[in-house]
């Protein structure tokens, strides 16, 4: 198995075990906020997974795994095609 898919396959894992570790509580900042009365503005774009869920979802725990496999595949995906292009410009220049 390439290696890609192994750490694509251990950080699912890792997601499956922790995420029912995950605190509700509000940490650092949020607390500091919450504490001194200052309110969250309103965002422009909720996004596409907001606080961490996939929407549609009713189950919170496969909700918040399925964003988190999905938010992985995505940066790994995002990393992939700019390492591939990046390195694939400078082989060019150097020919």
């Amino acid at each position: 198995m390439k290696s890609y898919r192994k750490a694509l396959l251990l950080i699912v894992i890792f997601l499956i075990v922790l995420i029912p570790f995950a605190s509700t509580f509000p940490d650092g900042l949020e607390r500091v906020a919450e504490s001194l009365g200052i309110a969250e503005p309103e965002p422009l774009w909720p996004g596409l997974m907001s606080d961490y869920a996939f929407p549609g979802i009713n189950n919170p725990y496969v909700s918040v795994l399925a964003a988190g496999v999905i938010g992985v595949f995505l940066v790994f995906s995002i990393s992939y095609v700019v390492g591939y292009v990046s390195t694939r410009k400078h082989k060019q220049t150097n020919e």
